[in-house]
């Protein structure tokens, strides 16, 4: 008797150089990110199917179509759960996209890398559903943790080691505002790709400045240097403003604004923006007035570092008893 498999992957925050991951920037020019994975997780469950029950009604079904396609798989039902708000900008999608990669290869008895699963997931949502977009959620799905990811003709993944000390830091004075609207993704990415194509100097400008910014997170993460770090996420956040108009909105100006009000050092809105979440850096002095700041404007995410990247956690008879 088959059993059933659920495996989960992460989201992610994505501190800078987001853009710079979407080709053709990365194989022309060279992209880099710098990101890290949190415990709010996409998790799939893979059974096997009976009668005429095909993908569970809940689940997105172009995603788990394009995926049970590309896997070849035909006996399986996809269900889909997740701890986080839907069009968060905390590469959701990505997440649900790798989780269910790493599902369907452990049905086939398959144990791909990390690296294989990332670039799998992609190429279901690029290829298969047409879906614009980059690298970088789906590796920090994949590989978990905090991470340096070089992209060019390849990818090179360099994992961050922070401190206890570091990590507390982190994950106390960044704050994870989500301002309850819908981000417009797709349409965003196509528009600042079509201004990069044309070079349009600000744009191209912006990219080049926020990869180098980037770098520079890399190693104030490392050096558990989290000022540094809030400093640079500013910084990139005004570059990132300038690809395009509608990366910031009303709502996330008057976030800014407050949040600035009650001491914040560093704020930038997550993924290609449009909506969804903010992250606003606080002083140690300051974090719980600017998250009183936040509050009435926007539901504030509680959030941890996540090292486990994509895992099939369990496997469950069709009875319902865990085995492992």
């Amino acid at each position: 008797m088959r059993r059933t498999l659920v495996a989960s992957a992460p989201t992610r925050l994505d501190f800078g150089g987001g853009w710079t991951d979407v080709p053709p920037y990365p194989e022309e020019r060279g992209g880099f990110v710098c990101n890290i994975a949190v415990a709010r997780r996409a998790t799939v469950r893979l059974s096997p199917r009976s009668g005429h029950e095909a993908v569970a009604p809940a689940t997105p079904d172009r995603l788990v179509a394009a995926a049970l396609r590309r896997a070849d798989v035909h006996d399986a039902v996809v269900h889909i759960q997740s701890d986080f708000p839907v069009g968060a900008g905390l590469g959701g999608s990505s997440a649900a996209g790798v989780a269910l990669a790493a599902a369907l290869h452990a049905w086939k008895g398959e144990s791909p890398t990390a690296q294989a699963l990332a670039e799998w997931s992609r190429a279901v949502e690029v290829d298969e559903l047409g879906i614009a977009g980059g690298r970088q959620d789906h590796y920090a799905a994949a590989f978990g943790g905090a991470l340096g990811l070089t992209f060019g003709t390849a990818t090179d993944v360099e994992p961050l080691a922070l401190s206890a000390v570091a990590r507390a830091s982190l994950e106390r004075r960044c704050l994870v505002a989500y301002t309850g609207e819908s981000r417009i993704s797709s349409a965003t990415i196509t528009a600042v790709l079509d201004a990069y194509r044309d070079r349009v100097p600000r744009v191209v400008d912006a990219l080049g400045r926020m990869a180098r910014l980037a770098h520079d997170m890399r190693d104030a993460l490392v050096a558990g240097d989290i000022d540094a770090l809030a400093d640079l996420v500013d910084r990139h956040w005004r570059d990132q403003r300038a690809l395009h108009p509608q990366i910031s909105t009303a709502r996330i100006d008057a976030i800014e604004a407050e949040a600035r009000r009650a001491g914040a050092t560093g704020l930038k809105a997550l993924g290609a923006s449009g909506g969804g979440c903010v992250i606003a850096f606080a002083p140690d002095d300051c974090v719980d007035a600017v998250r009183q700041a936040i509050a009435p404007l926007a539901e504030m995410l509680t959030w941890q570092m996540d090292e486990r990247g994509a895992v099939v956690a369990a496997h469950v008879d069709e009875g319902g008893g865990a085995t492992g």
